[in-house]
């Protein structure tokens, strides 16, 4: 492991992080509101520590595989510092831990969020807010890719470490290219969702914000009340779409941009998804109708409703058009299911991946069928491809071990003081990336009211969820560190 090599990358990323606050600075001071200043300190701090790392070390040659999974998980540490500095110099926020509890939730796109009253906030923190779920949703490393070929082929060690899901697809050969036509459908569907939302009648700055925390399936939003402070079906039923659009693998929109729809019907994962979600709705809807707190909405209303947070809670998005947690307790606990699967490999989503659910599931299949068959030769398929035993392993062991840190921060945060129920939804809409779980911390509440050491805790969570478990702990492994 060479160090120089890490700080040498991280200062490049930093440099391209301050373009970024340096972005937020100019909304600061078009809106006027006195924030502006704390954005333009961080953006020259950042800019001068990047730029010195920068030139202080060098790229002696491409980066190995084990110096990619370093510089990754360092990264997101950096950022999520740096991204709490205009917090606390505006002074929105006077706590140091609750300020990069805020900074990596946006970038990690979980979206829990430490303020109660979100809609007297400086405009430009408002912005900020959303820009770093922005750049989180298709990650910041795959930015540097995508702009700084530079790094070469040690690129995609990067990528293999950054991109959600179990096998990171490329589109072309090069991997700067494929990062770039990423950002182009992530930018494309960005720039479609402001249009139509402003055509639903939300003002500018309020589309573009919640158009840069939907296609990242974020869920920061610059209204109190979340998506339920806007009672147009027009717009909850585009919100709707663009969540599903950001939970699906960008592989496949992508392809569809170039006429090639049918990958969508051939893909097993996208059809295990859409079935999921589709059900779930048909569940929730019947559940909620008969629950009797509907008294006087229509069937369409309650059908919206339903749609809306299974969407939004399966893609990991975390809007809310309705309190949930008021809800039947066997809609709960679908909703809470889906938090566990997330989208699909490839999306911006979090959670478990609905690739692997689905593997997992036909594995199960096929370990039934031995049973019946012993002498059978039977083969787990993802659609007509075979999948070999390391593959399968692999999602074995993500499995186990994403329960097993659930498991171990509902333990710490029971033993933090934090009863059953609320320790169980932070702990699966921390490493999850959702947001808004149950109890305490449900879909009108917020993280705010939690001690230091709570934040601390579910940051780390955030950031072990975000980067798929893996690329963090082989950081704990001694092997990454010899030479």
């Amino acid at each position: 492991m060479r160090v120089q090599h890490l700080i040498h990358t991280v200062g490049i990323v930093l440099m391209v992080f301050s373009a970024a606050l340096l972005g937020a600075t100019v909304v600061a001071w078009g809106y006027g509101e006195g924030d502006a200043l704390p954005f333009l300190v961080t953006t020259l701090v950042t800019a001068a520590v990047g730029y010195v790392a920068f030139k202080l070390t060098r790229l002696e040659r491409s980066l190995s595989i084990r110096e990619g999974y370093a510089v990754v998980s360092l990264t997101w540490l950096v950022v999520g510092v740096v991204g709490a500095i205009p917090y606390l110099l505006s002074g929105v926020i006077s706590d140091p831990m609750a300020a990069v509890f805020e900074s990596v939730s946006g970038f990690t796109t979980t979206g829990a969020t430490v303020f109660a009253e979100i809609e007297s906030l400086p405009k430009g923190v408002l912005f900020w807010r959303s820009l770093t779920q922005w750049l989180g949703g298709m990650g910041i490393i795959l930015l540097g890719i995508a702009i700084l070929p530079f790094l070469g082929v040690g690129g995609m060690h990067l990528f293999r470490a950054e991109v959600p899901g179990p096998t990171p697809e490329r589109l072309t050969p090069r991997i700067a290219q494929t990062a770039k036509r990423l950002w182009y459908v992530y930018g494309s569907l960005t720039a479609a969702l402001i249009l139509l939302l402003l055509a639903g009648g939300m003002g500018w700055f309020d589309a573009i914000n919640h158009a840069f925390t939907t296609m990242p399936t974020g869920g920061f939003s610059p209204k109190n009340d979340s998506i339920a402070a806007f009672d147009s079906a027009f717009i909850q039923y585009t919100l709707i779409l663009f969540m599903y659009l950001a939970g699906v693998n960008f592989v496949l929109h992508f392809r569809a941009m170039t006429g090639e729809f049918k990958g969508y019907g051939d893909s097993a994962e996208w059809r295990f998804f859409t079935g999921i979600l589709a059900v779930a709705t048909v569940v929730v809807s019947l559940s909620i109708w008969s629950w009797g707190g509907y008294v006087g909405n229509s069937a369409e209303r309650v059908f919206r409703d339903a749609l809306f947070q299974v969407v939004s809670l399966a893609t990991t998005t975390g809007y809310a058009t309705a309190n949930y947690n008021l809800w039947p307790l066997g809609a709960q606990l679908i909703l809470v299911g889906l938090m566990f699967m997330g989208g699909m490999a490839g999306s911006t989503g979090g959670g478990i991946k609905a690739m692997r659910i689905y593997i997992i599931f036909r594995q199960g299949l096929s370990e039934l069928k031995r049973s019946i068959h012993p002498r059978a030769v039977v083969v787990t398929r993802l659609g007509r491809k075979p999948l070999h035993e390391p593959v399968l392993l692999n999602i074995l062991g993500f499995v186990l071990l994403f329960f097993a840190i659930f498991a171990g921060g509902v333990l710490m945060l029971a033993f933090l003081g934090h009863d059953l129920e609320t320790a169980i939804g932070a702990s699966v809409a921390t490493i999850a990336n959702i947001g808004p779980g149950i109890g305490q911390v449900g879909a009108v509440d917020n993280y705010g009211w939690m001690d230091p050491w709570s934040h601390t805790l579910l940051i780390l969570l955030m950031i072990v969820g975000r980067l798929e478990i893996f690329t963090v702990l082989l950081l704990l492994h001694p092997g990454l560190w010899r030479r």
